[in-house]
């Protein structure tokens, strides 16, 4: 397979002037003044915690993903259930599932340390999904901050938002759409599985039952999730699931994605030429990707008035 040589760091600049077209409310320096070092202490928490499981920067990236496609990134996802409030921990996309709550935890408490009732959780979860992702390898991005907490959840939404490891292509494009992202973002942003691990019960029925699935690949993978039972065991989403590169697209020409939704991307469908430059370029794959999570991180934010800051990222003021 090609590869991207020394997988450098991309360092996308410019983004951070399409944030702030998209929406001005947002700034890379908000805290310049009330929380200097908030970038710092958000960057070295992560690497902590990388160090300790590579798999936790995959990890935080999903949490993000699966919070910004939820009402916006707002920090919904992040709310415990109580006796009296229902958040989107429990919801099928989530539960069992999205895992580093703890992480967050961590970094909200040094944060708060350091700069008492500033900082808020989603824009903490915006940049340790950045961070996480630089860790692994990949590309880095200016992350617009600004964002205020939200003091509600929907899990309804995130039952119904959040897009399915059994997507249709068809269905993966209306799914980003209704975020304000495009097919080229929906392309990008799905090399998030160049990182991580997938449970049995998200590709039992791709490795059991379709055929355009590689046939050495999909024994490989029945070895570690029976036909029945077992929907807890892992496998990783591509062959470097700790390194943040193009691997996750050549495995989609070579017939090897992981989950249906992956697979779909490259099956004679409209995003089969992005995927094969992706493949071949991993430059071209870091680029739109840090561009697309910008993108993504703008999706309905909370400013101004709106929400709140946490205190604690599990629960509302």
């Amino acid at each position: 397979m090609a590869s991207n040589g020394n997988f450098p760091v991309v360092t996308v600049v410019i983004v951070s002037l399409l944030a702030c077209l998209a929406n001005a409310q947002l700034s890379p320096n908000f805290y310049g003044r009330r929380c200097p070092n908030v970038q710092g202490i958000v960057h070295d928490a992560m690497a902590q915690a990388v160090r300790r499981e590579q798999r936790m920067g995959a990890s935080i990236l999903r949490m993000f993903f699966h919070d910004c496609f939820v009402n916006g990134c707002d920090a919904s996802v992040l709310l415990d259930d109580t006796a009296t409030f229902t958040g989107e921990k429990t919801a099928r996309p989530n539960q069992n599932s999205l895992r580093g709550f703890e992480v967050i935890d961590t970094i909200k408490s040094r944060v708060e340390a350091a700069c008492n009732a500033t900082v808020s959780c989603a824009d903490i979860l915006a940049l340790a999904a950045r961070d996480g992702v630089v860790l692994l390898g990949g590309p880095s991005w200016t992350v617009p901050l600004g964002r205020r907490d939200a003091r509600t959840a929907s899990l309804s939404g995130a039952n119904s938002q959040i897009p399915s490891p059994f997507s249709s292509l068809a269905s993966l494009i209306s799914s980003f759409a209704a975020q304000g992202l495009n097919a080229r973002d929906m392309t990008a942003l799905s090399g998030g599985h160049a990182i991580g691990l997938a449970r049995c019960v998200t590709f039992r029925t791709r490795i059991y039952n379709e055929t355009n699935i590689d046939a050495n690949f999909a024994t490989t993978r029945r070895t570690n999730c029976p036909a029945s039972g077992g929907d807890a065991k892992l496998a990783p989403l591509d062959q470097t699931p700790n390194q943040f590169d193009n691997n996750y697209y050549q495995s989609l020409v070579a017939r090897r994605g992981l989950l249906h939704s992956d697979q779909e991307l490259f099956n004679r469908g409209s995003q089969d030429a992005l995927v094969r430059t992706y493949s071949k370029n991993y430059r071209a794959f870091a680029s739109d990707f840090a561009a697309a999570m910008v993108k993504m991180g703008n999706i309905s934010p909370l400013t101004g008035t709106n929400g709140e800051i946490r205190r604690n990222c599990r629960v509302v003021n």
